[in-house]
């Protein structure tokens, strides 16, 4: 895509931040059911994810499903508008908080945000922002344009710090040290070599044990963060902080967190992310799911 051409798009998008909330769902809603059309590519991959979670479900089952994961989708991309452009006092009614007070610990001790993918979890991050600085990590974007637009929309609202994934543990933990809030996503494949396998739904799941190590060096408190998406706007769940974590193994840990997100994601399988290959990692001489 051209730089003129992205900055065109841009401008489009810049247009949808002043419609009602309600006229964005809808449009949302009608993208993502042209999305879930002539996507066949991610299409297929969300209904692998969901035949493997939910080997109970008909395919009729699944496919309904899946067309609400694409709506769902579509939706909070639009609403990245909102996160970008709108006043804070839009967004702050538009983007409710529960739990606040477990974002920050009594004792001082170092808090780790942790935020599954779910739809709406960037309208968590934004919101969340507006409480102090906290630290993430950060992909950038192969677009010029569309990274420095949401990389800079992750700031908008405070100087939140961004690591690049191959930082490493060494800076996130400085910067637990020093007070900031590490919002975490813990739960994509990024291949096997910083993975371990343990169940999701399941099936063996490489899955990064970052969460563990963190809170084993740091003392850190693990606070989950769910985002719902909603037909008016989101509410973000933040929920008090785990007790007896760590456990008594990096592994046991890792898979107690993969346990968690599944029982949120039961309570609403339509806003995680399925889009994303979540199972292409195999252990050794497994079958693979994907093409």
């Amino acid at each position: 895509m051209t730089r003129l051409l992205s900055y065109l798009v841009v401008g489009l998008l810049w247009l949808l931040h002043w419609l009602p909330i309600g006229v964005l769902r809808a449009v949302g809603s009608g993208l993502g059911a042209l999305l879930y059309a002539i996507g066949r590519e991610r299409r297929n991959v969300a209904l692998i994810n969901l035949r493997l979670c939910f080997p109970e479900k008909t395919e009729a089952e699944r496919e309904a499903l899946a067309r609400r994961h694409f709506a769902a989708f579509s939706c909070a991309v639009l609403d990245r508008t909102l996160l970008w452009w709108a006043p804070q006092a839009r967004l702050e009614r538009l983007i409710r908080v529960t739990g606040k007070e477990h974002l920050f610990d009594t004792e001082g001790r170092p808090v780790v945000v942790l935020t599954p993918h779910f739809v709406g979890l960037d309208a968590a991050a934004t919101r969340i922002s507006m409480f102090g600085v906290g630290c993430s990590v950060y992909s950038n974007q192969k677009n010029a344009v569309f990274n420095k637009l949401l990389y800079d929309g992750r700031k908008r609202f405070s100087d939140t710090i961004m690591f690049s994934r191959q930082d490493g543990l060494r800076k996130i933990i400085k910067a637990m040290k020093d007070g900031h809030q590490f919002y975490y996503l813990p739960d994509m494949d990024f291949g096997p070599k910083e993975s371990i396998f343990v169940p999701f739904f399941g099936v063996q799941t490489a899955t990064i044990p970052a969460l563990s190590r963190l809170v084993r060096l740091t003392g850190a408190r693990v606070v989950p963060c769910i985002a719902h998406q909603l037909p008016d706007g989101y509410e973000i769940e933040v929920m008090p902080a785990w007790e007896d974590f760590p456990g008594e193994s990096v592994e046991a840990d890792t898979a107690a967190m993969n346990r968690f997100i599944e029982s949120q994601v039961l309570r609403m399988p339509e806003q995680y992310f399925w889009l994303h290959k979540r199972f292409k990692t195999r252990p050794p001489g497994e079958q693979r799911f994907y093409k």
